[in-house]
């Protein structure tokens, strides 16, 4: 991905490559777009808000490198979906099984808040992505912001969200015809060191889209 469409964002994220922090001075930073990542054949689609300054636009993957992505890949290894609980970075070993992660927004904002601008410019990419994803039948949304984004790439498609939609909420679960929306706290560290989002919260979200995804024979 080269994309230059949103210029505050590649500023930052050329910046922060840059620049770097103390503790990762010695590598080579990713400074790009960041890609989704995981299986083809998911039913299990995560969207998560953008990637972390130093994590995903340091490593080149998605939650691969910070907190948040240590809450939510534990969380995808403890209901199966993922091969470890750890995400270091992109050689890792980190494999993914019916799930697959993506951002709102594909590059690092400063102070991690994306525009709307911004967001309505990355979302094709996530519209490209769920239509290449056929298998998704779940999608989880990591806070308000991907919930919104959602709702438009589900619209998109064909399959807009009940109307009125729902007001975002942790544990919210909304159907359309194309997938049924689970909404999640975000596990950044505003909410996961407050208490907002506790583990058992997140296990969870991600048990009932184990059960969602489940063949019709074992429900």
């Amino acid at each position: 991905m080269a994309c230059r469409a949103c210029p505050r964002l590649v500023k930052w994220r050329e910046q922060v490559a840059r620049e770097k922090r103390a503790a990762y001075r010695d590598e080579t930073y990713w400074g790009r777009p960041v890609p989704g990542f995981g299986d083809p054949t998911a039913g299990v689609l995560v969207v998560g808000l953008a990637p972390a300054a130093h994590g995903g636009n340091r490593t080149g993957r998605i939650f691969t490198g910070d907190r948040s992505g240590d809450w939510l890949f534990g969380a995808l290894h403890r209901a199966g979906f993922a091969n470890q609980a750890t995400s270091l970075h992109r050689a890792d070993g980190l494999e993914l099984r019916g799930a697959y992660v993506a951002a709102a927004v594909r590059c690092a904002p400063p102070d991690n808040k994306p525009t709307p601008a911004e967001r309505d410019r990355c979302l094709p990419y996530l519209v490209r992505e769920l239509s290449l994803l056929e298998g998704v039948r779940v999608v989880v949304a990591l806070g308000g912001f991907a919930y919104d984004a959602v709702a438009r790439v589900l619209a998109g498609a064909g399959s807009p969200l009940p109307a009125p939609r729902p007001r975002f909420a942790h544990g919210l679960e909304v159907a359309s015809a194309r997938a049924t929306v689970l909404c999640c706290y975000h596990p950044s560290q505003q909410n996961t060191f407050t208490g907002r989002l506790r583990p058992e919260m997140l296990d969870a979200v991600f048990a009932r889209a184990r059960a969602l995804t489940a063949p019709r024979s074992a429900r």
